[in-house]
Parts: C-alpha cells; structure tokens; sequence
C-alpha cells in the first residue's frame, strides 16, 4: 500500500483545508441556530412564499424553526456543495497527473501493473473522502451537543450518509474521466459537480424535467424528501451507484491499455 500512502501524502494539505474548512462553517451553522430560532417561524413563512426559489431548495417543506429543517437547508449545502467539490477534486487528476507531472515512467518502471496502481489511488481517494466525511459528521454532532439541542439521530444520519453516497458517485465518474485525460483538470471535476447541482435545481423548479434528478446524485440528497420521508429514494442511490462503479471500471479498462508516456 506504499502508493496509497503516497498519495494520502501528496493530498494532506488539500485535505485539511477542505476538511477544516466545510467542518467549521457547517458547527458555525450550527452554533448561529439558538440565536435564529425565535426568528426561524417568520423567515419560514417568507421562504414558503417565494415561488421557484424556494422550490429550489426544499425550503418550502421543512420548517427552519426546527434543528432538523435548519440543519437539513444550511449544513446540507455546505457538505453537499462543499463535499461534492473536494471529491470532484480529489478523483478527476489522481490517474492522469503521472502524465502531467513527467513521473509516469518512473511510477511505470516499478514491479507493479497498472490494475494495481489503479486500485491504490482509488483507495487513496475513497479513504480522502471518508475521513473528510466523518470529521464533518463529527463536529456536527459534538456542535449540536454543546448547543444543549436534542439530536435527531435519523434524519442526520441519513443526510450525511446521502452526501457520502453522492461524493462517492461523482468520484467514481471523475476517476474514471481521469483516466481518460493526459493533463488533470481542476476545472473539468469542478464543472461535472456544478453541473449536477444545476441539473438537480432545475428538476426541483420545473415537474417537466425531474427525469434530472435521476441523472443528478443531488436528486437523492435533497433534505426535504429525506427528512419527510425517513429514507433515502433507493431507485435513485442504485441508478448513483450504478454509475459510480460504471466509472471505476471505465478508469480500470483505459488505464490499463492507455500508451502512457
């Protein structure tokens, strides 16, 4: 596993930058609810009258006087954007920057075959993602406690394992365009995420395209439905797993016939 801690290595810095950073907004959040709360009935009613915006963003069925409907609007978009990001980033450059950095026949000249080298940075990413995910998870539930809040184990256990599952999907199709590239691109893992996520409001805002949030890993993280219905919409975590190991095994069979130089 020595190339999996190399490239836990590499990516340390990046990983507490995100980390620490989506930790601290989302327990700042958290920390901002006892001082808004008396005010969270009124702000619900203007919310609720907003038309598509509010649509948008669920806002119109969950109620931001409560913990769970706060937590599920403002933590829930800064892990989902946040998380979704980070594992963009973490996925989209880890197969191709052997290329981009000239290191490639170095890596390539070691008693190692590429299935290998390919399972080693998948792990790496996977293992960025996870540690990014329960540090959140963490800080959120000690955030809430210190708040004196009873915490609604359910509904934020199932926020933040839909989140998880998101950020798996869209690195599963970010490690496998990565393996397709020569150069990495921050760009092209920023721009499949932005995507998604615009795919995903545009569903929520018009009933003609909601075909979206089948195609967008959001549509199963969306807190309204989570927290209204106790469950994650399974049709949708298959159709997101499905295509996040679709991604992976793209990145197993490129990689491994790719003329890399």
């Amino acid at each position: 596993m020595t190339l999996v801690k190399h490239e836990l290595k590499q990516g340390n810095v990046s990983f507490w930058v995100w980390t620490v950073s989506i930790g601290l907004l989302m327990a700042t959040c958290i920390f901002l609810f006892p001082e808004m709360k008396s005010q969270m009935e009124d702000v619900s009613d203007i919310f609720a009258s907003m038309g598509s915006f509010t649509a948008a963003f669920g806002m119109d069925r969950l109620n931001f006087g409560t913990l769970v409907g706060f937590y599920g609007i403002e933590c829930g978009n800064v892990l989902g954007l946040g998380g979704a990001f980070y594992a963009s980033l973490c996925a989209v450059g880890v197969l191709s920057k052997e290329e981009r950095e000239r290191t490639a026949e170095f890596l390539l000249s070691h008693p190692i075959s590429r299935a290998r080298i390919v399972t080693e940075k998948l792990v790496a990413v996977l293992v960025q993602i996870a540690a990014m995910d329960l540090v959140a998870y963490t800080l959120s539930i000690g955030s809430i406690a210190i708040i004196g809040e009873q915490i609604p184990w359910m509904e934020i256990n199932l926020i933040h394992l839909a989140f998880f599952l998101l950020q798996m999907e869209l690195a599963g199709i970010c490690f496998g365009v990565s393996a397709f590239m020569r150069k990495g691109s921050i760009g092209i893992g920023l721009g499949i995420a932005a995507m998604m996520y615009v795919l995903n409001l545009v569903a929520n805002i018009s009933e003609s395209v909601e075909i979206f949030k089948y195609i967008s890993p959001f549509g199963y993280t969306e807190s309204a439905d989570i927290i209204t219905d106790g469950c994650l919409d399974g049709a949708k975590v298959a159709i997101g797993m499905a295509v996040c190991v679709l991604g992976i095994a793209a990145a197993y069979l490129k990689y491994t016939k790719k003329d890399i130089a």
